[in-house]
């Protein structure tokens, strides 16, 4: 008991107003988060979508239809029924929602894009590395194969040698035919 007293004496703290330690072995709890969660991943291919879509030819004809109707019904619906008069304020405020809306997404759309392409030229880059390193041994390989068939004998070699010993020995029996007949 004493030796327990001491140590609670030592470091300040009793049993009961120690923490637990957590233990490293395991995962800590969840903590809980004050903004919603979301799929990044669902996010960005949404903002694809969307980034592709501002960047058709149907997007600007749609969005000049809806401001052609848009102006038109205010200019020449009857009064009590516009929303928006003259100096066109709500319109105004509509299309800058948009732009503020769609500048975000279709540079998020970007960056996801430049991160594929990041991807891709890096897998491109080693798929040459590798093709130069297989061309540069192959090339070795048939360096070392036309020298070792420089060493081979020919075809064209053998006949041609053939050909010379051939010639050798009509050379010689002539001589010895001419020596014959001179001895004779």
């Amino acid at each position: 008991m004493a030796a327990e007293d001491r140590a609670r004496a030592s470091n300040g703290a009793t049993a009961l107003t120690r923490t637990p330690r957590a233990r490293l072995d395991q995962p800590r709890a969840p903590r809980r988060r004050l903004l919603p969660e979301y799929d990044p991943e669902a996010f960005g291919r949404f903002s694809e979508r969307i980034a592709r879509f501002l960047g058709t030819g149907r997007f600007i004809v749609w969005m000049t239809l809806i401001i052609i109707v848009w102006v038109a019904w205010n200019i020449f619906a009857p009064e009590n029924v516009r929303f928006d008069q003259y100096p066109f304020i709500f319109l105004t405020l509509m299309l800058s929602l948009q732009a503020s809306y769609a500048a975000p997404l279709i540079l998020l759309a970007q960056n996801r894009q430049d991160d594929r392409d990041r991807v891709t030229h890096e897998q491109d880059r080693k798929q040459n590395e590798r093709s130069i390193a297989d061309t540069e041994y192959l090339t070795r390989e048939i360096a070392a194969l036309r020298m070792g068939l420089g060493e081979v004998a020919t075809r064209d070699w053998i006949r041609s040698e053939l050909e010379d010993l051939v010639k050798d020995l009509d050379d010689r029996r002539a001589l010895a035919s001419a020596e014959s007949d001179e001895d004779r």
